[in-house]
């Protein structure tokens, strides 16, 4: 039996395996707990929407250093995502997420102690180190411990907890903002010192990934994972036949990041652009000038006390976690892509109608309430697509051998992106004025949607060491 045939016959015994799923419980502690890495990427990047007021008096910031503290650390990331597939192959995924959450912890306790724009840049590029290990190989390890039949629900946890520190960190900032400026800021970042400690402590209690164990030649270590994290033994069996087919196939000569970028074959270039592409377009559409800058597009549109700017954005952050429960609820019944769709489709609708709402002359409580209502408009459309399923998706097809650096490859041109809308926001809108950026991130979200269509296959129910065949033609 050929490899196509063999991996088409495995394919359909899945299907048949995953046709009625039972939930489990045990891959999804995993998951979970793998997740929750994320937390503090999700506050850290909130809680500057809020801090950067604070910070900005306490210590005198120009309006382009706030631009860079607040975006810095999404080029910064790039040193930790570009070794993490790296070290996630070579030390494995549970101990490269415990390293990450130790920089975590360094980084909040160095920002809440910083005393000039110096040091907090610092600080930042130390966080940046913990946040980009989190988001490569989470999504990695969830889409490797995950059974075929809950993959897209357990991988979408992970944009959950994101959201959930997201949503801390706005609360956070509401909760402290009244306190005198110079212990304000400094509270919001102490609080994020201690929860990554307990959840390096967690996740030394997770197993380690059975395709990374089946690489390491630890075959019984592998198996005992996937009869705890499987539906059935039979689908454990099947798994671990899926995996050492992947790795007994043929391989191309020369090291990972030649067959990834130097010479590729035709397969591979198919799956990197969907890989890289989906990334882009992800932050590229301007969910980050959203997050951290929400406060200056409402005032924009009229409101004025903090405390209403930051009430907003709590409630922005409240729909933006609801959301992506709807995206856990329909990605395993619908499908990625018509998910990823629908979700480009109301980036684009939602931000225009921001920028119209923006452009009023006489601002008022119906005209700040309409951009509100616009702002939670384009999260909730992110959140049902974009925000959980672009990590899930680019983990799902790439190749075993190809996973962990072409996952970190995608994840670095998503910072990048996500650095350019970040750092530039402030200064393009000085440029084309604030509705001139939301109608060009429209704009983008449109282009998204005709790529989404024209690029990317359905992957639901697929086994992850058959993902190659979908784009061999």
């Amino acid at each position: 039996m050929t490899h196509d045939a063999a991996a088409e016959a495995t394919t359909t015994k899945l299907l048949a395996v995953v046709e009625k799923p039972r939930r489990n419980i045990y891959a999804f502690a995993c998951v979970t707990l793998a997740s929750m890495t994320t937390i503090l990427t999700g506050y850290n990047l909130a809680l500057m929407s809020g801090a950067e007021l604070l910070i900005r008096e306490d210590l005198g910031l120009t309006d382009a250093q706030v631009e860079v503290l607040a975006g810095s650390m999404n080029v910064f990331m790039l040193a930790s995502i570009l070794i993490s597939g790296w070290t996630a192959d070579v030390l494995g995924r549970r101990a490269t997420l415990v390293i990450g959450n130790a920089f975590l912890t360094a980084g909040a306790l160095a920002m809440s102690l910083g005393g000039s724009y110096a040091a907090l840049l610092a600080a930042r590029f130390v966080t940046s180190i913990g946040m980009g290990l989190a988001l490569v190989v989470a999504p990695v390890y969830n889409a490797e411990i995950s059974p075929p039949s809950t993959r897209g629900v357990l991988s979408s946890l992970l944009d959950i907890f994101i959201n959930v520190g997201i949503l801390l960190g706005y609360t956070s900032n509401y909760a402290f903002a009244d306190l005198p400026v110079h212990v304000a800021w400094r509270i919001m970042y102490a609080i994020g010192v201690l929860p990554p400690v307990l959840l390096a402590v967690g996740v030394l209690a997770m197993p380690e990934s059975p395709r990374w164990l089946a690489m390491r030649g630890r075959h019984a270590d592998a198996r005992a994972v996937l009869l705890r994290t499987s539906d059935t033994a039979a689908e454990a069996d099947l798994r671990l036949e899926d995996i050492n087919r992947a790795l007994d196939a043929p391989q191309a000569a020369g090291s990972v990041w030649q067959e990834l970028i130097v010479r590729p074959s035709a397969t591979v270039r198919r799956i990197l652009i969907c890989v890289v592409g989906l990334h882009f377009f992800q932050e590229a559409s301007g969910i980050d000038a959203v997050i951290l800058y929400s406060p200056l597009v409402f005032k924009k549109a009229g409101m004025s006390a903090n405390s209403t700017v930051l009430g907003a954005t709590v409630a922005v952050g409240i729909v933006k976690t609801c959301f992506i429960f709807v995206a856990m609820l329909l990605v395993d019944r619908v499908g990625r892509r018509p998910l990823l769709l629908a979700s480009a489709g109301g980036v684009a609708v939602s931000f225009t109608a921001l920028a119209l709402t923006l452009c009023v002359r006489e601002t008022s409580r119906a005209s700040a309430a309409a951009c509100v209502a616009s702002v939670m408009a384009f999260v909730a459309a992110f959140s049902i697509g974009f925000g959980p399923l672009a990590s899930t998706y680019a983990a799902e097809i790439m190749p075993l051998r190809l996973r962990a650096q072409g996952a970190g490859l995608g994840m670095a041109v998503n910072r990048l992106t996500c650095g350019a809308v970040s750092m530039s926001f402030i200064s393009l809108a000085g440029w084309i004025t604030m509705p001139g950026c939301f109608f060009l991130y429209a704009g983008v979200a449109a282009m998204a949607c005709v790529f989404v269509h024209l690029r990317l296959p359905e992957t639901r129910g697929r086994s992850l060491e058959d993902m190659e065949a979908l784009f061999a033609k």
